[in-house]
């Protein structure tokens, strides 16, 4: 999954040329116009900011460790375990190991409950209460006014793929009852809603790769249009399985370093042959600042705005000209009410695909015309790519990077491509005070979403 083409646009040499040599169908400019200065959101009912974070990682359930084992460069790329991938021809991914939802999940659902939705529900309470929105304060509060929007881009793969199989071989009266609803993408929104009593907005978004940024964008206008005042937002996937895996290297779209897979992932390096798939969730509470205020809360930081577009161009292949990307940060940018020049942190799509990543390079500098003190990292290259899940965590390292004013590296760049001017942060991490920060996230169909975090000021 992954980019407007960062994905499945593959492994494949032959491809690559294509992408550098093709060209994306025109489209003819609108006439230039006037543009004001960018004003910034200034209505407390309106604003919307981050009061809490959870996540589920390769690295562990914790926020702060995850940050901490990316500063450090550290891989979490590793060989299949989870199934017998031993017949596949890619055996490594970045599976999550010694899970558990202990005091977050109940024992007899969590053994039915798919793992995508077991993540979901233990990085949205975790989120919840680092928020301090504990049950107790939540049952204090108006909880109508409180919603869920958690997307995945491909929900219960394990569930689906167990169901098939008992339909073609056992006949479909060993279906279990549970094979719908833990297959649905909506099912995480809702199990978090009915385990913690939340009322409000509540849906799901599927939208391949770029589904955790479309989330983020699409809670923050229920927020700004008055129909809630929480909003519990973000992605989740558990696609390190079999049909996963499978599917993934049918599209030629991963990186067959089997002998070296904590080598495998490296966004914009020379020597990328596809991305490694990951799983996990990252989820915040997004809030409005009057909302936040009154109750006290900690802000960690302001989502500033974001947008979304798309290529159509392409099913997988990213345009040439970069104009669907191109153009989703600015609408990005005018939607903040940022002008380029106060951005001076990328986090990256990045995936490690040989179009991909620059089809992204090529946008970035379209927009941003000096970039000598921007940095870019790609977060993809110590966890792999999370697919539904990915904005989602890449929106914690993006906040955890304005707190603690730390950049996490971009691991494995000993050659990078010469159309990499940008500082990518390579190997070692760096100390940045971020300004603005933009999470880009792209996905299978021609998907664009960029989303603009900065650190809270009154």
């Amino acid at each position: 999954m992954a980019s407007i083409a960062a994905t499945c646009n593959s492994a494949s040499l032959l491809q690559y040329n294509h992408f550098k040599a093709s060209k994306s169908r025109p489209i003819n400019p609108m006439a230039a116009r006037t543009i004001s200065p960018p004003k910034r959101e200034t209505d407390p009912k309106k604003r919307v900011v981050i009061t809490g974070m959870g996540v589920v990682s390769v690295f562990g359930n914790d926020v702060n460790t995850f940050y901490e084992k990316l500063l450090e460069g550290q891989s979490g790329i590793t060989l299949i375990d989870k199934f017998d991938a031993t017949p596949f021809t890619v055996r490594f991914a970045g599976q999550i190991r010694n899970f558990s939802s202990a005091g977050y999940i109940e024992g007899k659902n969590d053994r039915r409950l798919d793992d995508c939705w077991r993540y979901c529900l233990v990085a949205g309470r975790k989120a919840l209460d680092d928020a301090n929105l504990g049950q107790q304060a939540l049952e204090a509060i108006d909880r109508t006014r409180i919603g869920v929007l958690v997307g995945s881009g491909m929900g219960g793969l394990t569930t689906f793929s167990n169901g098939v199989e008992a339909l073609i071989q056992q006949g479909f009266k060993k279906i279990t009852p549970f094979f719908i609803p833990y297959s649905i993408t909506n099912m995480g929104s809702a199990l978090l809603a009915i385990d913690r009593g939340l009322m409000g907005p509540n849906y799901s978004i599927s939208t391949a790769c770029a589904t955790a940024n479309y989330c983020f964008y699409a809670a923050a206008n229920h927020i700004s249009r008055g129909e809630a005042n929480v909003m519990v937002v973000g992605g989740t996937e558990a696609a390190v399985n079999p049909t996963g895996v499978g599917g993934f290297i049918a599209c030629r779209a991963l990186s067959q370093r089997n002998d070296e897979p904590h080598k495998a992932s490296r966004p914009w390096d020379r020597d990328r042959d596809g991305f490694v798939i990951g799983e996990g969730a990252g989820v915040l509470i997004m809030e409005s600042l009057e909302h936040a205020t009154k109750r006290g809360a900690n802000i960690i930081a302001e989502y500033l705005g974001g947008a979304i577009t798309c290529d159509a161009h392409h099913m997988t292949d990213p345009r040439k000209d970069g104009l669907g990307i191109s153009s989703c940060i600015t609408k990005c940018l005018q939607h903040a009410g940022v002008s380029p020049e106060e951005v001076n942190y990328v986090n990256c799509h990045a995936t490690s695909t040989l179009a991909g990543d620059l089809a992204e390079v090529i946008a970035i500098k379209k927009i941003f015309k000096n970039t000598s003190e921007m940095k870019m990292n790609g977060t993809k290259s110590m966890i792999g790519h999370g697919l539904g899940a990915a904005g989602g965590l890449e929106a914690i390292a993006c906040i955890k990077a304005i707190a603690t004013g730390w950049l996490h590296p971009t691991i494995n760049q000993d050659n990078l491509e010469p159309e990499v001017d940008i500082d990518t942060v390579p190997n070692v991490k760096k100390q940045h005070l971020v300004n603005v920060a933009i999470s880009n996230s792209f996905g299978f169909g021609g998907h664009n979403s960029v989303v603009a975090f900065a650190p809270y000021k009154s």
